[in-house]
């Protein structure tokens, strides 16, 4: 499991092998089963996530009960609830695998001190934010300004790969359009 991690690392950042290894020792690796819960609401996000294998969501539950997919966490990537990590609150949001994944978890005293020790992850971290700050506001503004249509053509130039692995209900909570409607888009192009 450390091996793509390592990979990982060794592609993202100028971190020396003994670095690396002080990074993947504080780490611990978790299996989750397909549908496993990491973080539930009410509880407190206590550890940075990075997904070896495997596919999890983080998403809201609305007041009438509807599920609101934020993201989709992939392998190669790090997931969390920031204001919940940060300010160690209770999650308004639950993070749980979609698939069978394998991840690795750094409880947040380890990877503070990991992030004082280690300037390069530091570096990484900060771009990590930037590009997920990013990611963010343009999600939000094609929800806000684009139609069903052009929402799910955005998600599909996004996240191709993700397509075949997410059932359509999960694609609908995170384009914030009903199952209906986003099974006629879909009927529409084929059509085409």
């Amino acid at each position: 499991m450390t091996t793509v991690f390592d990979t990982y690392l060794r592609t993202c950042t100028n971190l020396n092998d003994s670095e690396i290894e002080q990074i993947v020792s504080a780490a611990k690796p978790v299996s989750l089963h397909r549908n496993e819960t990491l973080l539930q609401q009410g509880q407190v996000c206590r550890h940075k996530t990075f997904i070896v294998k495997g596919l999890l969501r983080i998403y809201g539950i609305g007041a009438d009960g509807s599920e609101h997919i934020l993201y989709f966490s992939p392998e190669n990537n790090w997931t969390l609830d920031p204001e919940s990590y940060h300010q160690q609150t209770p999650s308004q949001f639950t993070i749980a695998a979609i698939e069978r994944s394998e991840v690795l978890l750094w409880s947040k005293p380890d990877f503070d001190r990991l992030l004082k020790d280690i300037p390069e992850l530091t570096i990484l971290s900060e771009q990590l934010v930037t590009r997920s700050h990013i990611s963010n506001r343009q999600r939000l503004f094609t929800t806000l300004s684009s139609t069903p249509e052009e929402k799910y053509e955005n998600f599909v130039q996004t996240f191709p790969d993700l397509l075949a692995r997410l059932p359509l209900h999960m694609i609908a909570a995170y384009l914030g359009i009903s199952l209906k409607t986003l099974t006629r888009i879909r009927h529409a192009q084929v059509r085409r």
